[in-house]
């Protein structure tokens, strides 16, 4: 086993990366049983499901680093509006 101690593994960091691991795996089975297909949606770009995933996250990462600087250290509200912006981002027209 791998020495990890060089980073901050807190439950957080834990379930962080287990959601993106997660998500990778959803995708993943996903793109095996129903084919990705370009389609545009609110962003009027032609996207695939990997690409809103992407747009999402990094989205995502954005909205918590502006909480952070903005409001502060409680990002409870900067996660419902990213889930909320993903659900935007993930919606098709």
């Amino acid at each position: 086993m791998p020495d990890l101690s060089w980073m901050a593994w807190t439950l957080q960091t834990g379930l962080f990366f287990a959601g993106i691991a997660g998500l990778l795996v959803i995708m993943t089975v996903l793109a095996v049983y129903r084919p990705e297909t370009e389609r545009v949606g609110i962003l009027r770009i032609p996207t695939t499901r990997g690409d809103r995933l992407f747009i999402s996250l990094l989205g995502s990462a954005f909205i918590h680093l502006g909480w952070f600087g903005l409001v502060g250290p409680d990002l409870w509200w900067a996660s419902a509006l990213s889930l909320a912006y993903s659900a935007i981002v993930f919606k098709t027209v």
